[in-house]
């Protein structure tokens, strides 16, 4: 027994010391690498990109076979990063204080990586952290499988931006069978805030300082349902159209689906009185009138609208123009002509999903061949109206070869959020670019997780209508499960 147990002890230590020495070896900084003439083949792209410091880190893998991973991350007012593994996982706490130390500067980025027991070291990249602040909490946006016929499992999502953290506003595995869209909030602040439910307890619901009111998915008098909404700045108004929508499937393999009006208005709602304000000017027998959106002053409402054609034998020459007409917020009329402003038909494109900045001086827009619903157009891309000079030009420093559609602005206008299906042609992800004053953006990096790889690889997910949020969603998702199964809805009136 003895004898036993001395040599318990004995191999004890030894294999500790064994353990401590393997990963010694996997772990400690490489030294005298070789070097490769090239940057490092990371996912996600994160080379050369500007980022605000409040962004969670920017975790990374790379592609391709090898045994481990050494990054050194620098900053150029001091302060250091070292982590090493299966890929690059910051702490949340270290790389905020790195960022926020070097705000205005840049973060340079050292990658190793361990290949059949060697070291070698990548040309380093750099990742410039802006002086303009984020100033928002964080993000919401509708998470849908890749499917067409039925929902499926789906809802709104609020993401933190400073950290990984995701919850749900509203799933529709508490609603079963509906459809859960079109949501936005006023001004990236979510004590006004609305989104439709479609499906067999259709609804818009509208939340205003935590008070909940369902209205009736069909109006008779307006023809349709209101979708696509946008809150006037003083949140007495959101902005609607009304939409009679089908949806058709390409038989040849690079177009898939195809989405388009039989005919759409635009109308305005009044939470405080229940009232539609529905004007000819704006819902014409003649046009299809399509994404109404204030100016950032209230005065104004932009809004896309198109000449009415054959459907479907003439749908591929439906190409919407962007549009403006005056807008009176104390006696809540449309007032004067409406105005083109973007003329697309001319390029012989067309223009949706109009966005202006809050600071009142661009309009974000997507233009793509024909129609209203270019998330499945290829050639969609993202353009800019200065609004104070009217030149309009496609953000090349932004767009792919693949869809880059819908969008949003951070409240400070600083920042932009989009979708694109750049990562692999099927699937709408999350990307987020600086602008400059003069309306220039930085090369777009993909929204960060904590895994990735793993993350976009096994998340079947496309997320589409991002917006900012300044602060969480206050929202009681059991309370309104439970309202939009009741069918108890609020009645409107047109005026």
């Amino acid at each position: 027994m003895a004898k036993n147990k001395k040599q318990h002890l004995f191999s004890f230590p030894f294999m500790m010391w064994m353990v401590a020495l393997l990963v010694a070896s996997c772990s400690s900084s490489p030294e005298n690498p070789a070097m490769v003439k090239e940057l490092p083949p990371i996912f996600p792209d994160y080379a050369g990109v500007t980022i605000p410091a409040e962004i969670a880190p920017l975790n990374f893998v790379c592609c391709g076979d090898y045994q481990a991973m050494d990054v050194t991350v620098r900053g150029a007012k001091g302060g250091e990063l070292h982590v090493n593994g299966d890929y690059a996982d910051f702490d949340i706490d270290d790389w905020h204080k790195l960022t926020l130390e070097n705000k205005g500067t840049d973060l340079t980025f050292t990658v190793c990586l361990r290949k059949d027991g060697s070291w070698v070291q990548y040309q380093d990249f750099v990742v410039h952290v802006s002086e303009d602040g984020l100033e928002e909490w964080g993000l919401t946006y509708r998470r849908i499988p890749p499917g067409y016929e039925v929902y499926g499992k789906m809802g709104l999502y609020q993401r933190e931006l400073s950290t990984f953290s995701e919850r749900p506003i509203l799933e529709n595995t508490a609603v079963p069978g509906a459809c859960l869209n079109c949501h936005v909030s006023n001004r990236t602040h979510p004590d006004h805030f609305t989104f439709h439910i479609r499906g067999q307890h259709g609804a818009t619901l509208i939340q205003r300082e935590g008070e909940m009111e369902l209205l009736k998915a069909k109006n008779d008098s307006i023809g349709g349902s209101m979708v696509y909404p946008y809150w006037h700045p003083s949140g007495r108004f959101v902005a609607y159209s009304t939409n009679k929508t089908n949806q058709s499937f390409h038989t040849v393999a690079k177009e898939r689906i195809e989405v388009f009006d039989h005919a759409s208005d635009v109308l305005l709602y009044s939470p405080d009185s229940h009232e539609i304000l529905l004007d000819s000017i704006v819902a014409t027998e003649d046009h299809y009138e399509n994404y109404p959106v204030f100016s950032p002053d209230g005065r104004s409402l932009y809004f896309c609208a198109a000449e009415k054609r054959e459907i479907p034998a003439a749908y591929k020459e439906i190409q919407y123009n962007i549009c403006k007409i005056g807008f009176d917020p104390d006696q809540g009329v449309f007032v004067g002509e409406v105005d083109t402003i973007f003329n697309a038909r001319q390029l012989g494109k067309s223009a949706n999903h109009p966005r202006p900045s809050y600071d009142g001086r661009f309009l974000l827009f997507t233009m793509s061949d024909y129609g209203c619903f270019p998330i499945w157009h290829k050639e969609a891309d993202q353009w800019l109206l200065d609004l104070k000079t009217g030149e309009a030009r496609a953000l090349d420093e932004i767009n792919s070869s693949d869809t880059d559609s819908y969008h949003n602005w951070s409240e400070n206008s600083r920042w932009v959020v989009f979708t694109s299906r750049r990562g692999n042609g099927y699937y709408t992800n999350l990307y987020l670019t600086h602008v400059g004053k003069d309306g220039r953006m930085t090369k777009p990096f993909l929204l960060p997780q904590r895994r990735p790889w793993n993350y976009y690889d096994e998340t079947l997910f496309s997320f589409n209508t991002p917006d900012f949020t300044s602060s969480p969603v206050k929202f009681d998702a059991q309370a309104a499960a439970h309202a939009i199964t009741s069918d108890k809805r609020t009645e409107t009136k047109v005026r």
